[in-house]
């Protein structure tokens, strides 16, 4: 077998084209449209399926740069911190509390049956982790970069097992969230409200002719937001020195992600306005590249060799996630349409993603009538909430005895 080595720049070059080869794949088959499949996996399993071909038929191996790769992690999630508003809470009311404790209770239980699985089948229960709530609740991005952690402490074949579970996820959430919502409301008969649409509306007042913003504003904005992103990185560079001397372990991307949250809630303190949609731009565009660099480096063959497990738990995983959306959330936010749609939006973020979780709701809201504070649950809880807790939760589940990994 012949190995290529790719560099940093021509691995950039390929994971942007298949960016674009993804997103005119998806749009010319309409089933990936309908689940949502990211357009950074089908081009990076695009890439990847060619890769095996020159595996199997030209006997050559392609290994791709991984160094910017890292590089974008930490931007993408630091971007994720910066967005952390903690006085959203407050904004959300009781259901919103509700809406974020139901998600922790589902973040320990995805966990708790995948290292069980995991533990069940011969493996180290780490892997349960893995493939339960940081592939489900976290999605691909989420499930690679703790794979590359988990790998560096000892973890054989952490990427290979999240991978393949991320991309079961955003398959089953998707097929999973909008029937099992349109069951809830059929047997239970509800209704939307006839002022649902009133108290709490989305709808942007008429604008103003546009005015442009001035070259140099702009310039401002986007050198001010990378310089946050860059303080936000090297403050969460000396966070993990303080925890390795205190004899804990922390991922560089969860460090980087707390500075995020300190910063952008200190601005608030302070009445600083910080620049935020050069900041999501940067975190989106950050994930996209991240996601397809990193899949597509997987080996599809090591993946097709754990398939059964990972699609056994797949049904252990959807199966707990629609018990607690039915039996828990459904019932403790009133049992009426809201809490029906509410709970479509919980499943979608719950086993797949946010974009599953809002065009779930926004299906049943066309077919079943609107569902706004359902609508504003879901927004606020996803825009800060879930990934957060996830990571303190993930973190804390691979600290325990039975988990760690390691010597």
């Amino acid at each position: 077998m012949v190995r290529y080595e790719v560099s940093e720049l021509s691995t950039m070059l390929i994971g942007i084209i298949a960016l674009f080869v993804g997103k005119a794949v998806r749009e010319a088959v309409p089933a990936l449209r309908r689940i949502d499949m990211p357009n950074a996996v089908v081009g990076a399993l695009i890439v990847a399926l060619l890769v095996l071909a020159g595996q199997l038929l030209l006997k050559v191996d392609v290994a791709f740069g991984s160094k910017v790769r890292d590089a974008l992690l930490l931007v993408f999630f630091t971007s994720i911190g910066l967005s952390a508003k903690l006085a959203a809470l407050k904004a959300g009311g009781k259901p919103l509390l509700i809406l974020c404790a139901v998600t922790v209770v589902a973040l320990i239980a995805q966990n708790l049956a995948g290292a069980g699985f995991a533990a069940a089948w011969g493996a180290h229960p780490a892997y349960g982790v893995l493939a339960g709530s940081l592939s489900f609740v976290g999605g691909p991005g989420t499930a690679m970069a703790w794979a590359r952690e988990l790998e560096l402490q000892g973890l054989p074949g952490a990427q290979i097992v999240g991978v393949g579970a991320a991309t079961l996820a955003v398959v089953s959430g998707a097929l999973v969230a909008g029937p099992v919502t349109g069951w809830i409301v059929r047997r239970h008969r509800l209704v939307s409200g006839p002022g649902a649409g009133t108290d709490i509306t989305f709808a942007e007042p008429p604008a103003a002719p546009p005015v442009a913003e001035p070259r140099q504003n702009h310039l401002e904005s986007i050198l001010g937001s990378v310089f946050v992103i860059a303080l936000s990185v090297y403050l969460g560079e000396k966070l993990n020195d303080l925890a390795r001397d205190a004899g804990l372990l922390l991922p560089g991307f969860l460090s980087a992600m707390i500075a995020g949250v300190v910063i952008t809630n200190l601005a608030d303190v302070f009445k600083f306005r910080l620049a935020f949609e050069p900041i999501e731009t940067g975190g989106a565009v950050a994930l996209q590249l991240f996601l397809v660099t990193a899949l597509m480096a997987t080996p599809l063959i090591s993946v097709a060799q754990i398939i059964v497990p990972l699609a056994i738990n797949v049904v252990i995983q959807v199966g707990v996630t629609v018990a607690i959306a039915y039996f828990v959330l459904f019932r403790l936010l009133g049992k009426d349409y809201e809490a029906a749609v509410a709970s479509g939006g919980f499943l979608g973020f719950g086993l797949s993603s946010m974009p599953v979780a809002m065009a779930t709701m926004d299906e049943i809201a066309k077919r079943y009538g609107p569902a706004p504070k359902a609508f504003l649950l879901i927004t606020l809880a996803g825009s800060f909430f879930v990934d957060l807790a996830n990571a303190f939760v993930a973190k804390a589940f691979l600290a325990l005895p039975f988990t760690a990994v390691g010597p």
